[in-house]
C-alpha cells in the first residue's frame, strides 16, 4: 500500500512538473527586431542591445532584416512560425505600415516601430503603433546650430559659403532632419541661394556620393561648403565627393547624424577630413528600450507610449571617445 502511495505521488510530481513546464514555455516571450540596414553600424548597435536585453530579462530576441517590403513580410512570417508574440521594426519604407500592421494584427503580434515610423494612406503617422526615435526636425536644428558654430569659429562669411543638402523626401524623417538643419542655418544668416540639392536614391555613402559629386562641379565658384544630410552615412559620401573634387578638409563642414561606427573610423584616421562632427543618439538606447517596450507589453499588457522622441549629441574628432562612452555606443 505505501509503494502504491508512493508511486502514485511520483507518478502525480511528474505530470505537475511538466504541467509547470508546459506553463513556462507558455510564459516564454519570443520577439523579433528587424532593420532594414542589417549591415549599417547603428542597426548591428541596435539589435545587439536588444539581444543582451532579452539576455538580462529572460526572453528570446530574432534578429531579421527587412530590406524591402517582401523580405519584411517574410521576415513576420518566419516570427509568427516561430511563436514570437511581436516584433521590432524599423522599416525600409515607412508606407509600407498598414501592410505590415495587419500582417501582424491577422497573427495577434504586437508592433513597435524604432527609428522611421509608419504613415497611413493619408500619410499621417500611424498613431495606433508605438514609436521610439529622433525628433527629426529637434535633431536637424542641431546639426544646422552645429555647423554655424563651427562656420563663425573659422571666420567664414556666410554670403561666400555654400551648402550641400543630401536630400531624401521620400522619407518622412529625412525631410525633417534637413528642413531643421536648413532652418537653423538660414537663421544664423545663411543665404538661401547658395544652398544645393543632391537628391539621393538610398541612404548609404555610395549614393550619396554619386548624388554630391555633380553638385560640386556645377558649382565650382565656392571655396567653401557645409554638408549635412539624414545621416553620417550620407555627409561622409559628400565628404568624399568634396575630396575627388579637390577641397582640403579646411574647405568643408561635413555634419551627419547617428554616432556609430562610420563615425568612429573617420575620427580614427590620422589627418582630420571634411567630416567635422556628428550629432551622436545611443542607438544602445533605441534597441534596449524598444525591445523593453515591447517585453512589457507583451507581459504586461502595459502598451508604451505613442511616440517618444529623443535628440542627440554632437561628437567631434575632439571628444567622440568620450561621448561614445557616455552613450554606451
Amino acid at each position: 500500500m505505501i509503494r502504491f502511495i508512493t508511486t502514485s505521488f511520483l507518478t502525480l510530481g511528474i505530470s505537475l512538473g511538466a504541467g509547470l513546464s508546459a506553463a513556462q514555455a507558455q510564459d516564454d516571450v519570443k520577439i523579433g527586431f528587424i532593420v532594414k540596414k542589417p549591415e549599417q553600424a547603428w542597426f548591428i548597435n541596435e539589435q545587439k542591445a536588444a539581444s543582451q536585453l532579452g539576455e538580462e530579462k529572460g526572453f528570446s530576441v530574432v534578429r531579421l532584416a527587412g530590406e524591402d517590403g517582401q523580405q519584411v513580410l517574410s521576415a513576420i512570417d518566419n516570427l509568427h512560425s516561430q511563436g514570437a508574440q511581436g516584433f521590432v521594426i524599423c522599416p525600409p519604407d515607412v508606407r509600407l505600415g498598414p501592410a505590415i500592421v495587419n500582417r501582424a494584427e491577422r497573427y495577434g503580434m504586437k508592433v513597435v516601430t524604432v527609428d522611421d515610423r509608419f504613415v497611413g494612406s493619408d500619410g499621417e503617422p500611424i498613431a495606433s503603433v508605438p514609436h521610439l526615435g529622433m525628433s527629426g526636425y529637434k535633431i536637424g536644428q542641431q546639426v544646422g546650430e552645429a555647423i554655424a558654430a563651427e562656420m563663425k569659429a573659422r571666420g567664414w562669411d556666410p554670403e561666400t559659403v555654400a551648402a550641400l543638402r543630401i536630400s531624401n523626401y521620400e522619407l518622412p524623417t529625412a525631410k525633417e532632419r534637413t528642413d531643421g538643419a536648413t532652418q537653423a542655418l538660414l537663421a544664423s544668416g545663411f543665404v538661401e541661394g547658395n544652398i544645393y540639392d543632391a537628391p539621393q536614391q538610398n541612404t548609404d555613402t555610395s549614393s550619396a556620393f554619386a548624388a554630391a559629386s555633380p553638385i560640386f562641379s556645377k558649382h565650382g565658384d565656392f571655396d567653401h561648403w557645409v554638408i549635412y544630410a539624414l545621416n553620417e552615412e550620407s555627409v561622409l559620401g559628400g565628404v568624399r565627393a568634396s575630396e575627388q573634387y579637390g577641397l582640403s578638409p579646411d574647405q568643408v563642414i561635413g555634419v551627419g547624424i547617428n554616432g556609430s561606427g562610420a563615425a568612429f573610423a573617420e575620427f580614427s584616421r590620422q589627418k582630420p577630413t571634411g567630416f567635422y562632427g556628428t550629432m551622436a543618439v545611443s542607438s544602445t538606447m533605441h534597441g534596449r528600450q524598444t525591445a523593453d517596450n515591447l517585453y512589457t507589453w507583451i507581459k504586461e499588457g502595459e502598451k508604451p507610449r505613442d511616440n517618444t522622441e529623443t535628440t542627440g549629441t554632437l561628437m567631434t574628432r575632439d571628444n567622440w571617445e568620450q561621448v561614445r562612452a557616455d552613450l554606451g555606443l
